[in-house]
Protein backbone atom coordinates (compact mmCIF):
# COMPACT_ATOMS: atom_id res chain seq x y z
CA UNK A 1 0.00 0.00 0.00
CA UNK A 2 1.26 3.40 -1.04
CA UNK A 3 1.94 5.71 2.41
CA UNK A 4 -0.08 8.32 2.84
CA UNK A 5 1.10 11.55 5.16
CA UNK A 6 -2.68 12.84 5.59
CA UNK A 7 -4.98 10.76 8.12
CA UNK A 8 -7.95 10.35 6.80
CA UNK A 9 -11.53 8.51 7.69
CA UNK A 10 -11.89 5.18 6.92
CA UNK A 11 -15.47 2.86 7.60
CA UNK A 12 -14.20 -0.80 9.34
CA UNK A 13 -17.27 -3.02 8.91
CA UNK A 14 -17.58 -5.28 12.67
CA UNK A 15 -19.74 -8.08 13.97
CA UNK A 16 -23.15 -6.13 14.65
CA UNK A 17 -23.62 -5.44 18.09
CA UNK A 18 -20.07 -5.60 18.93
CA UNK A 19 -19.30 -1.75 17.85
CA UNK A 20 -18.16 -0.72 21.32
CA UNK A 21 -16.22 -3.84 22.28
CA UNK A 22 -14.01 -3.27 18.99
CA UNK A 23 -13.42 0.51 19.80
CA UNK A 24 -11.86 -0.43 22.77
CA UNK A 25 -10.02 -3.24 21.35
CA UNK A 26 -8.64 -1.45 18.85
CA UNK A 27 -8.23 1.63 21.21
CA UNK A 28 -5.88 -0.92 23.29
CA UNK A 29 -4.16 -2.31 20.23
CA UNK A 30 -2.88 0.92 19.27
CA UNK A 31 -1.85 2.16 22.65
CA UNK A 32 -0.12 -1.73 23.00
CA UNK A 33 1.83 -1.12 19.80
CA UNK A 34 2.31 2.64 20.45
CA UNK A 35 0.88 3.51 17.16
CA UNK A 36 -1.40 6.81 18.53
CA UNK A 37 0.24 8.74 15.81
CA UNK A 38 -0.71 6.14 12.75
CA UNK A 39 -4.26 5.70 14.48
CA UNK A 40 -5.44 8.89 15.57
CA UNK A 41 -9.49 8.63 16.39
CA UNK A 42 -11.94 5.91 16.38
CA UNK A 43 -15.62 6.63 16.80
CA UNK A 44 -18.87 5.27 16.61
CA UNK A 45 -21.35 7.68 15.26
CA UNK A 46 -24.88 7.86 17.46
CA UNK A 47 -27.54 10.14 17.36
CA UNK A 48 -30.49 11.12 19.78
CA UNK A 49 -33.67 10.63 19.44
CA UNK A 50 -36.77 11.24 21.01
CA UNK A 51 -38.86 8.52 21.35
CA UNK A 52 -42.48 8.76 22.94
CA UNK A 53 -44.20 5.61 23.80
CA UNK A 54 -47.23 5.54 26.06
CA UNK A 55 -47.33 9.17 26.70
CA UNK A 56 -43.96 9.22 27.81
CA UNK A 57 -40.95 11.57 26.41
CA UNK A 58 -37.34 9.54 26.59
CA UNK A 59 -34.46 11.22 24.87
CA UNK A 60 -32.58 7.64 23.79
CA UNK A 61 -28.92 7.37 21.84
CA UNK A 62 -29.08 5.32 18.82
CA UNK A 63 -26.01 4.03 16.40
CA UNK A 64 -26.70 5.87 12.87
CA UNK A 65 -24.83 2.86 10.91
CA UNK A 66 -24.85 -0.35 13.45
CA UNK A 67 -22.44 -2.72 12.18
CA UNK A 68 -19.44 -0.16 11.45
CA UNK A 69 -16.69 1.73 12.97
CA UNK A 70 -14.86 4.85 11.73
CA UNK A 71 -11.33 5.31 12.12
CA UNK A 72 -8.97 8.08 11.39
CA UNK A 73 -5.89 6.78 10.72
CA UNK A 74 -2.62 7.48 8.24
CA UNK A 75 -2.96 4.04 6.01
CA UNK A 76 0.40 2.47 5.90
CA UNK A 77 0.76 -1.63 6.22
CA UNK A 78 0.97 -1.33 10.08
CA UNK A 79 -2.17 0.84 10.41
CA UNK A 80 -3.86 -1.38 8.19
CA UNK A 81 -2.87 -4.65 9.55
CA UNK A 82 -3.42 -3.33 13.22
CA UNK A 83 -7.33 -2.48 12.45
CA UNK A 84 -7.54 -5.57 9.86
CA UNK A 85 -7.14 -7.78 13.22
CA UNK A 86 -8.49 -6.22 15.44
CA UNK A 87 -10.87 -8.60 17.45
CA UNK A 88 -14.66 -8.61 15.57
CA UNK A 89 -13.49 -6.47 12.85
CA UNK A 90 -14.70 -8.16 9.40
CA UNK A 91 -13.24 -5.44 7.24
CA UNK A 92 -12.90 -2.38 5.45
CA UNK A 93 -15.28 -0.80 3.33
CA UNK A 94 -13.72 -0.61 -0.37
CA UNK A 95 -13.07 -2.29 -2.94
CA UNK A 96 -11.86 -5.58 -2.61
CA UNK A 97 -9.08 -5.53 0.31
CA UNK A 98 -8.22 -1.90 -0.72
CA UNK A 99 -9.90 1.22 2.15
CA UNK A 100 -11.49 3.87 0.74
CA UNK A 101 -11.33 7.01 2.82
CA UNK A 102 -14.44 9.07 3.67
CA UNK A 103 -14.79 12.39 2.01
CA UNK A 104 -14.82 15.40 4.87
CA UNK A 105 -18.59 16.25 3.20
CA UNK A 106 -19.56 12.69 3.92
CA UNK A 107 -17.70 12.77 7.30
CA UNK A 108 -19.10 15.75 8.50
CA UNK A 109 -22.96 14.16 7.23
CA UNK A 110 -22.60 11.29 9.67
CA UNK A 111 -21.37 13.14 12.43
CA UNK A 112 -24.02 15.90 12.09
CA UNK A 113 -26.83 15.43 15.02
CA UNK A 114 -30.11 15.65 13.80
CA UNK A 115 -32.90 15.09 16.28
CA UNK A 116 -35.24 12.49 16.02
CA UNK A 117 -38.76 11.69 17.06
CA UNK A 118 -40.34 8.17 16.95
CA UNK A 119 -44.02 7.97 18.84
CA UNK A 120 -46.07 4.98 19.04
CA UNK A 121 -49.31 6.70 17.17
CA UNK A 122 -50.14 5.22 13.91
CA UNK A 123 -52.53 6.30 11.35
CA UNK A 124 -56.04 5.39 12.79
CA UNK A 125 -55.85 5.67 16.50
CA UNK A 126 -57.62 7.93 18.46
CA UNK A 127 -56.05 11.15 20.21
CA UNK A 128 -56.85 13.23 22.39
CA UNK A 129 -55.65 16.80 21.75
CA UNK A 130 -53.65 18.83 24.69
CA UNK A 131 -53.23 21.91 23.60
CA UNK A 132 -54.57 25.11 21.40
CA UNK A 133 -57.90 25.84 20.05
CA UNK A 134 -58.88 21.96 20.19
CA UNK A 135 -57.98 21.26 23.40
CA UNK A 136 -59.64 18.50 25.09
CA UNK A 137 -61.26 17.68 21.56
CA UNK A 138 -60.65 13.58 20.32
CA UNK A 139 -59.92 12.57 16.89
CA UNK A 140 -58.96 9.88 14.89
CA UNK A 141 -55.17 9.87 12.94
CA UNK A 142 -55.18 10.28 9.15
CA UNK A 143 -51.71 11.08 8.04
CA UNK A 144 -48.36 11.36 10.06
CA UNK A 145 -45.24 13.30 8.35
CA UNK A 146 -41.99 12.56 10.00
CA UNK A 147 -40.02 14.50 7.88
CA UNK A 148 -42.14 18.21 9.43
CA UNK A 149 -42.97 15.42 12.95
CA UNK A 150 -46.56 16.83 12.13
CA UNK A 151 -49.71 14.37 12.64
CA UNK A 152 -53.34 15.25 11.02
CA UNK A 153 -56.07 14.32 13.63
CA UNK A 154 -59.41 14.47 12.10
CA UNK A 155 -61.70 15.90 14.69
CA UNK A 156 -65.84 16.65 14.28
CA UNK A 157 -67.00 19.98 15.28
CA UNK A 158 -70.39 20.54 14.42
CA UNK A 159 -71.41 16.94 12.94
CA UNK A 160 -68.59 17.78 10.48
CA UNK A 161 -64.99 15.95 10.25
CA UNK A 162 -62.22 18.70 10.39
CA UNK A 163 -58.61 18.31 10.09
CA UNK A 164 -56.43 19.51 12.70
CA UNK A 165 -52.69 19.42 11.81
CA UNK A 166 -50.46 19.24 15.21
CA UNK A 167 -46.87 18.35 16.30
CA UNK A 168 -46.30 14.85 17.78
CA UNK A 169 -46.11 16.72 21.21
CA UNK A 170 -49.07 18.00 21.15
CA UNK A 171 -51.46 14.73 21.06
CA UNK A 172 -51.39 11.61 23.17
CA UNK A 173 -53.66 8.40 22.32
CA UNK A 174 -56.80 7.33 23.83
CA UNK A 175 -56.77 3.90 25.89
CA UNK A 176 -59.38 2.36 25.18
Amino acid sequence: MAEQKEAKWYVVHTYSGYENKVKANLEKAVENNNMQDLVLEVKIPVEEAVEIRNNKRRTVQRKMLPGYVLVRMVMTDESWYIVRNTRGVTGFVGPGSKPLPLSEADFAGLMENRPTTRIDIQVGDEVRILTGLFENFTGRVSEIDPISKRIQVIVYVLKRETPVELEYDEVVRETP
